[in-house]
Order: C-alpha cells, then structure tokens, then sequence
C-alpha cells in the first residue's frame, strides 16, 4: 500500500507543479520522465524475453493431464474475463467523457530540456516469439545450462525493476500529470479514471462471482461459502500487491474448501504466475478509456482489441512478483498493437498501479476457483 500513496502523491505534486510552478521547473520534470521513459521501454523486451521463458521452462514435468487442465481454464478465465471487460468499458467510457468536451486546453507544448534515443535491443514480437523458442526448446531438452541462464536473465530484470523502476516510477508519473496539467486536461482525465477504476473494481467482483457460482455447481456447495472461505487470500493480496507472496494464504484457504491437498499444492502455485483475470479486466478498461481521452488513438472495435486480449494472457504468463509486473508485461502490446505512445502508456501504468493490489487480489482469490474447477468433485 506504500506504493499507492507515493503514487498518489506523485500525482498530486504532478498536478501542482503544473499548474503553478514555473516552466522550467515543469520542463526539468519532464526531462526526467522523457530519460525514465527510455529506460522503461528499452526494459520491456527483456522482461519479456526471460520472464516467458523463463515460466514456460520452468512448468512442472509430467504432469499431463492436470497440467494442460489447468492452463486451458486458467486461459480462458483470463480472456473472458477481458472480453467481459472490454464491452463494459465500451458501454460505460464514452458516457463519462462526454462531459469534459468543452475543456479548455493550452496550445503551448512543453517541450524537456534534453532527450536521449534509447532504442530497445530487439522488439517486442521479436522478444515473444524468443521466448517461447526457448522456453519450449528447454522444456523439451532438459537444457539445465540455458535454464539457469533465463533464470538469472529474470533475476536481474526483476532486480531493476523493484529497485530502480518501480521506486522511481511516482516521479514519471508526476512528470505525466505536470504535462496534463499544463495543457488544461487533468481534471477531466482523473474524473474518468476514478470511475473506470470503481468500474473495474466491481467486475472484479462480478467475475469473482460467476465462478464461484460454476465451482459451486460442480461440487454442490454454496458459491457464497466457497468465496467466503477465500477471503484470507483475497485481503492479504490487497496488501502484499503480489501473487507469488500469497501462495501460501491461497493454498490454506484452498484446501479449506476441501480441494485435494495433491491438486491444490499443483494448482495454486501454477496459478499464481499463470492466471492474471483480475489484471486483464483492469489492463483492458484502463486501455479503453486512454483511447477514449486520446483523440490521437482510434477507439477499437472489438475484433481489433480481440487478438490484444489474446496476447494478453500469454504476455502476461509468469508476470513478475513485483508490483505492478502485469501491466509492465502489457506495455509492449499497447505500443505494438494498439499505437499507444509514452503518454498513453504513462497514464496506464499509473492508473493500473492506483488499483494493482485489487486486480491481484481477484486473481488468487479466481485461483481458488480454477483449483475447484480443476478438482473431481466427491462421491457423497
């Protein structure tokens, strides 16, 4: 929760400084941002490159049938559930932008006082299409050597991100909300997010919901006993802002609903790194509504933002432990597939972030249904 309120923080001083501080202050600010924000996206395709591979590697070993159960419902719990989110924020979205039409914006463009060209090693396909070579190609070959190699790989990228990245990111985003403010468009961008946010945080729930509702009818129980019996799990996520940190809460309260120890011990770990729902229905909504305040980007249909959705839930495979490591994962698709620039993925990341901890407590508390899901239910 430290990182909300710094996040917090950072918008509001970013607001501040922009609308009363002078220009050359705000000019330094977004210097500082425009030099982070190199870094951030030459990150991306090497947090995708060892994370993937790394994950798909690291899938436990003949375990045939539990296994591909397993990621097969995880998979679609992901992507209905931002198919779901998709056409909620499509309805909801342009009601609450209508408003904030008249907004008065400057026509004067800070511009930082230097820029540094960074380019990325490879791109981000280039990175996906790696890992998945070499994750399958070292599960395939028990290659320990390259194993070890995307592990450490990992290591080191997830060490920059909780150590450079994520502490520094209150600052970017300030940098984002001085430039909004500068321009005239703050207000109205955060009287959308507010609500896309409360918005997401209820289809959380509303998904939470529906699948309980599904566990309960395979093993005849109540939906509303098996949720509450989740709740451990879902109230330590909020803290934690982690999955990986959760595991051991998700599996007592998993096994807590009578899932057989051997099936949840399999489970809730794998699911831990490989179902995200929460995530994507927060990643999709936040989306829709950037490219509802960009008038640079056009709003998509929903057979453009489908195959976004698709690679979503692979890209997200085996996110990072750390906060915020979903949307960070989701970064390279936005700019590749949906043309979002450094200012639309600016305000992204800083709207998911607002939430992360409640997107990652809808996923282990989903995870505790897709163990139920994947168990055999007990002859009474």
């Amino acid at each position: 929760m430290g990182l909300i309120l710094k996040l917090v923080l950072g918008i509001v001083f970013g607001i501040l400084i922009g609308l009363y501080m002078p220009e050359w202050f705000t000019q330094l600010l977004l210097t500082f941002k425009g030099l982070f924000g190199e870094l951030l996206f030459f990150t991306i395709p090497l947090l995708i490159l060892f994370f993937i591979t790394s994950g798909i590697a690291g899938l436990p070993q003949n375990s045939g049938k539990l296994l591909s159960r397993t990621l097969i419902i995880a998979y679609l719990s992901t992507i209905l559930a931002g198919i779901a989110a998709y056409w909620l924020a499509r309805f909801i979205v342009p009601l609450l932008t209508a408003a904030g039409e008249q907004a008065e914006t400057s026509t004067q463009v800070l511009e930082p006082f230097i820029t540094v060209d960074l380019p990325p090693v490879f791109g981000i396909m280039t990175a996906l299409v790696l890992a998945f070579i070499f994750g399958l190609g070292i599960a395939a070959t028990r290659a320990e050597q390259l194993k070890q190699i995307s592990d450490q790989g990992r290591d080191i990228i997830e060490k920059l991100l909780a150590k450079v990245i994520i502490p520094l990111l209150p600052f970017y985003i300030a940098g984002v909300f001085a430039a909004m403010a500068h321009a005239g468009t703050v207000f109205q961008t955060l009287q959308t997010f507010g609500i896309v946010l409360l918005m997401a945080v209820a289809l959380h729930w509303v998904y939470l919901t529906t699948m309980y509702v599904l566990a309960g009818l395979r093993h005849g129980r109540s939906p509303l006993t098996l949720l509450k019996n989740m709740l451990p799990a879902y109230f330590t996520a909020l803290g934690t802002m982690s999955s990986a940190a959760t595991i051991p809460v998700s599996l007592r309260c998993a096994k807590a609903n009578k899932v057989n120890d051997d099936v949840a011990n399999f489970v809730v770990p794998l699911c831990a790194t490989t179902h995200l729902a929460g995530s994507t229905i927060t990643i999709v909504s936040c989306t829709l509504a950037v490219m509802f305040l960009h008038d640079a980007l056009a709003i998509p249909s929903f057979f453009t933002v489908l195959p976004f959705i698709f690679m979503l839930g692979i890209v997200m495979l085996a996110a990072p432990g750390v906060p915020g490591g979903a949307v960070m994962s989701a970064v390279g698709l936005l700019g590749s597939m949906l043309g979002f620039g450094e200012t639309a993925i600016a305000l992204m990341i800083a709207l998911y972030m607002a939430q992360d901890s409640f997107g990652t407590a809808c996923n282990v508390t989903g995870d505790g249904a897709i163990a139920l899901l994947v168990d055999e239910p007990t002859q009474n």
